[in-house]
């Protein structure tokens, strides 16, 4: 026992849970779904023979990879039966996850979504390697496979990821920038400054669970974007008010209804002009938008 009266394994998986977290967050796109994986982390945790654990951050990440791989196939099958297109769960995120660029890149909703068309173990090679700079050696006894055969999946997997992801990075006031000029588009009724700052190829995809009204696949083009949003503008009862957050590590908005959440809308920017609109309206998806949620990629 320790001075504090915790004993070992408590205070390891203490000292370790934010980035445990991460992992699984990144992994699964569901904050619910990566507590219940931390929790399964947690019951194998206190199991080991610590004594014969020698590097304990190490182990720890491979029982949440291993689980979390496990609670991907559950999800699939979830996702099959969801009602319209399926967003991650938008985390309200720390001032310091905006200021590490590669951890903001690697929690993105823009990301996140383009990891959803990899396979599980896909995902897990390409995240633990390119978010957590996890050893080829350390992701494949995580996930019984040889590194040979890691590294040879992660190639892969890089070159679909960066065929489909923004060229160049792009900073947060960029992103910023673009939002201003999309909210006061919206909140004047400016078409043509709608149409300004969307990309000729902007996609909206919105998530409403089956719970709240969202269209049921995604809309590709700046004029049936720009004529979705002022259609569903005209038909708002209420007083539809947005104000600027920080969703996953970069600048969002947070979209009001007569003062109450309505949901969160996230963002692509590519040169300046938004390529990418998700907005989020489940309320099953937005419980971690009331208070911060601590990532770490350490």
């Amino acid at each position: 026992m320790s001075d504090h009266g915790t004993d070992p394994a408590t205070e390891s998986f203490v000292a370790h849970r934010n980035l445990l977290f991460t992992v699984a967050y990144e992994l699964l796109g569901s904050a619910a779904d990566a507590e219940d994986v931390l929790q399964e982390t947690w019951l194998r945790w206190v199991k080991a023979d610590l004594e014969q654990v020698r590097d304990q951050r190490a182990y720890l990440v491979r029982i949440t990879t291993r689980q979390s791989l496990n609670r991907l196939r559950t999800m699939s099958r979830r996702k099959e039966a969801y009602v319209g297109p399926w967003l991650p769960e938008p985390l309200l995120t720390t001032p310091d996850v905006a200021e590490d660029v590669e951890l903001a890149e690697s929690v993105s909703m823009a990301l996140m979504i383009l990891l959803e068309t990899l396979s599980p173990t896909e995902r897990a090679v390409f995240v633990l390697h390119e978010a957590f700079g996890i050893s080829y050696d350390e992701i494949a006894a995580a996930l019984d496979k040889s590194p040979a055969a890691v590294r040879q999946i992660a190639h892969r997997t890089r070159r679909h990821v960066d065929a489909r992801r923004p060229r160049g990075v792009v900073s947060p006031s960029e992103t910023r920038a673009a939002l201003e000029s999309f909210q006061r588009a919206i909140e004047t009724g400016d078409l043509q400054g709608l149409l300004d700052v969307l990309a000729p190829e902007v996609v909206l995809v919105s998530d409403g669970g089956g719970v709240k009204h969202a269209a049921l696949r995604a809309i590709t083009g700046v004029e049936k974007v720009a004529r979705m949003f002022f259609r569903g503008l005209d038909r708002v009862d209420g007083t539809l008010t947005t104000e600027p957050t920080v969703v996953n590590g970069s600048p969002a908005l947070l979209v009001r209804l007569d003062g109450e959440l309505d949901g969160i809308m996230a963002v692509r920017v590519e040169e300046a002009r938004i390529t990418g609109l998700y907005y989020v309206r489940n309320p099953e998806k937005l419980t971690r938008i009331a208070s911060e949620t601590p990532l770490t990629r350490r």
